[in-house]
């Protein structure tokens, strides 16, 4: 039987989770059926088959006795594709705010242990179908497909690998050889007498290396946790989506004229969005203190994109763990000026970036990695309850393929990401672009924000006001690269 260990971090995904926080990300992927596309039961027949074939989703995670503490994945012998893949009706409404609102209910469950941790549900109704243009032709259809996944069997970019299965593009490219991943042999856990030396020395490292990123941990950590109430939160075990799309040639205008990256003007635009967002519900906001800002965490991969598109090209497990880590970001909430926070996100950036992911709270995705199997195992209520010391607000970005995508012939026109929620928390941001647009997927604690949608609503409000900003004259704009 093919079995691979958990790595290091999957290993604390898995042992994070408690039923009121679940710790599967998701995305929402809003197609458009044309008239005489495939009915319904198709599409859920379609959506089977593209998840049975991709062989990721057939591993399960069962313990191990060695390492101890450790866990490993295996094919799941008694895999139904069937039994993760499921079909709901929308009730009649607008198709976008009920699949929205459904989406946020289904990623309140956990996922089931024992099987593969994954499920796909397939969104239909909601509309009336094939609704009549003003020139009297029939428009297309609107369904959905919500992905769970657990954060154990992939980061964000290794989860759209998996995901990208389902569309045709990648399907057919399987399915004519075109795309192919290296086996991978399974990782033994009984090291032979050759290899004990080498493993002795390595783990002497390993401990070098993490006591170095234990203390800049520690040193980023926060003892006086004046971050706004709006992203506190207890363990109501609720969520809610909200969604928002943003023009991305508005972002690269912005980004052009004031220098940095797309992924600096998107910051930008979260933390104008917060501190609008918090004005309209009457929240106190931090005071001139930059300190007292809301932390953001700002994942980085570790995973080079040649190689996620490789693995989405075939749904492989090569390099399937976890790979990232991230920065830690001071949200600017506290200036009242458009211009001055994208300043100051900028410069935040560029020194994470001179640091590297290695400095600061957000090197505790690194420092997992060092750690044994049996320290994630004992110590996760303590870590999950440590969030709130490190950071307050997930924000983080999500590749995809650039390439036109579709389902059953049916072309894809939104994607919305969805993060998981720290113990403690109120809010995360996903953010991903795809046909010329920033998909932007709030993901909060139903009950402690229940006006979720005016904080979408103030995305596009900032970053219309830093469309409005006048171009800075006199100095060299120093743009950076367009990636997220």
């Amino acid at each position: 039987m093919t079995t691979e260990l958990l790595a290091p971090l999957d290993l604390a995904f898995w042992h994070l989770e408690s039923p009121d926080h679940p710790m599967h990300l998701g995305a929402l992927a809003v197609f458009e059926a044309p008239p005489g596309a495939a009915d319904d039961e198709a599409l859920l027949d379609l959506l089977a088959t593209r998840a049975a074939a991709v062989p990721r989703l057939r591993m399960r995670v069962r313990d191990v006795l060695l390492p101890v503490g450790g866990a490993a994945w295996s094919v799941d012998g008694d895999f139904d594709v069937r039994g993760h893949v499921r079909h709901l009706e929308l009730p009649p409404g607008d198709f976008a705010e009920e699949s929205a609102r459904l989406a946020g209910q289904l990623m309140e469950r956990p996922l089931e242990r024992g099987i593969p941790p994954w499920e796909m549900y397939l969104l239909t109704g909601g509309a009336a179908p094939h609704p009549a243009t003003p020139g009297g032709e029939r428009a297309g259809r609107p369904f959905a497909v919500l992905v769970k996944l657990h954060h154990a069997l992939a980061d964000g970019m290794r989860a759209v690998a998996i995901g990208a299965g389902i569309f045709d593009q990648i399907a057919d490219a399987r399915a004519a050889g075109t795309c192919r991943t290296r086996p991978v042999p399974p990782r033994s856990w009984l090291p032979g007498p050759a290899q004990v030396a080498d493993l002795a020395k390595d783990r002497l490292g390993d401990l070098g290396r993490a006591l170095g990123i234990g203390a800049s941990v520690v040193r980023a950590s926060r003892l006086d946790l004046r971050a706004t109430t709006a992203l506190v939160a207890g363990s109501s075990g609720t969520r809610r989506l909200a969604t928002a799309v943003l023009a991305l040639e508005d972002v690269r205008q912005v980004r052009k004229a004031h220098g940095g990256t797309v992924n600096d003007v998107l910051l930008a635009t979260v933390a104008g969005a917060l501190r609008r967002w918090m004005l309209e519900r009457g929240d106190q906001l931090p005071d001139s203190d930059p300190r007292s800002d809301p932390r953001a965490l700002v994942p980085v991969s570790g995973r080079r994109p040649s190689r996620a598109r490789q693995g989405a090209g075939a749904g492989g497990s090569s390099g399937s763990g976890n790979m990232f880590s991230a920065y830690l970001l001071g949200l600017p909430v506290s200036e009242p000026d458009p211009s001055a926070r994208l300043a100051a996100v900028r410069e935040a950036m560029d020194r994470n970036k001179k640091d590297g992911p290695s400095r600061g709270a957000g090197a505790v995705a690194v420092l997992a990695g060092q750690l044994h199997p049996l320290a994630h195992r004992l110590g996760a209520p303590f870590a999950g309850s440590a969030a709130r010391i490190l950071f307050d607000v997930l924000v983080t970005s999500v590749p995809l393929p650039r390439a036109t995508l579709s389902f059953g012939g049916c072309p894809l026109r939104e994607i919305y990401p969805m993060a998981p929620l720290a113990r403690g928390q109120s809010l995360a941001v996903g953010l991903t672009t795809y046909g010329g647009q920033v998909h932007v997927g709030l993901v909060a604690d139903g009950k402690a924000v229940p006006d979720l949608g005016g904080l979408a609503k103030n995305m596009n409000e900032e970053l219309n006001a830093l469309l409005r900003l006048p171009a800075p004259t006199g100095t060299a704009v120093a743009v950076g690269s367009d990636l997220a």
